[in-house]
């Protein structure tokens, strides 16, 4: 029988975003996590990178001692910031890509033409009992790679999907479906994350084996309006109708 539940991890980078814009001590992160958790969310997902533009390492270690739910740290396969999840011990670790003119995360891990490296990454990760995630192309090639890594989730980049529209964008859907089906068959955690708003999650979160999406952008957007915690609210209620 397949586990239904639908879990949210809220991505909090952007609150970083506004307070380094100014180097001020505001917002304060730890607000905003506790503020998503209050809401529901059973994840919070932060992303510290290597050119630190948001998230600080002060910030990562701050809200893995205060936070009550799980502790999503996205980075990428270096031995810096390995090691640094290594000591910070987050719930999950889900190894990105990474470039350091990108505006935000462009596209998913590259695990053939990188495959040594995202496999020590894994591999010094899992030793710490960190659940390992990929952040990868819903590619079924690139998914028999990931069962030679090791790791037991992937996050599907779901980019393409929310870039597109019309008959492009049902294309789109229709490969994150197949891949989802695929690695579900295979024993592997299948998460999703990347450009999912208010408009377009709902048929994301309808597919069966999803069992976590990871949204920041939209929701730190919708909260200028209404709050961090109603606009975590929001998307959760779209997650759980569609279920």
């Amino acid at each position: 029988m397949q586990n239904n539940t639908l879990e949210l991890g809220v991505n909090i980078d952007h609150v970083a975003t506004l307070r380094q814009a100014r180097g001020t001590h505001y917002p304060d992160l730890l607000e905003a996590a506790f503020l998503v958790e209050k809401a529901g969310a059973e994840a919070i997902t932060i992303h510290l990178r290597e050119d630190r533009r948001h998230i600080q390492d002060a910030d990562v270690y701050a809200i893995r001692k205060q936070i009550k739910g799980r502790l999503n740290l996205e980075l990428a396969a270096t031995d810096e910031m390995v090691n640094i999840a290594c000591d910070v011990l987050p719930d999950d670790a889900c190894i990105v890509p990474e470039k350091r003119e990108e505006l935000t995360t462009e596209g998913g891990l590259d695990v053939i033409g990188q495959f040594d490296r995202i496999k020590k990454a894994t591999t010094q990760l899992t030793a710490q009992k960190i659940r390992v995630s990929l952040f990868i192309e819903p590619n079924i090639e690139h998914i028999k790679r990931v069962l030679e890594i090791g790791a037991p989730i992937i996050e599907l980049h779901t980019g393409s999907y929310a870039n597109a529209s019309g008959d492009d964008q049902l294309r789109e859907l229709e490969i994150i479906q197949k891949a989802s089906e695929y690695a579900h068959a295979q024993g592997i955690q299948v998460n999703a994350g990347h450009g999912l708003d208010y408009e377009n999650t709902t048929v994301i979160a309808q597919i069966p084996e999803m069992r976590e999406l990871n949204i920041g952008h939209s929701i730190v957007s919708r909260a200028i309006f209404v709050g961090i915690e109603n606009a975590t609210r929001q998307m959760l209620e779209i997650i759980n109708n569609a279920r």
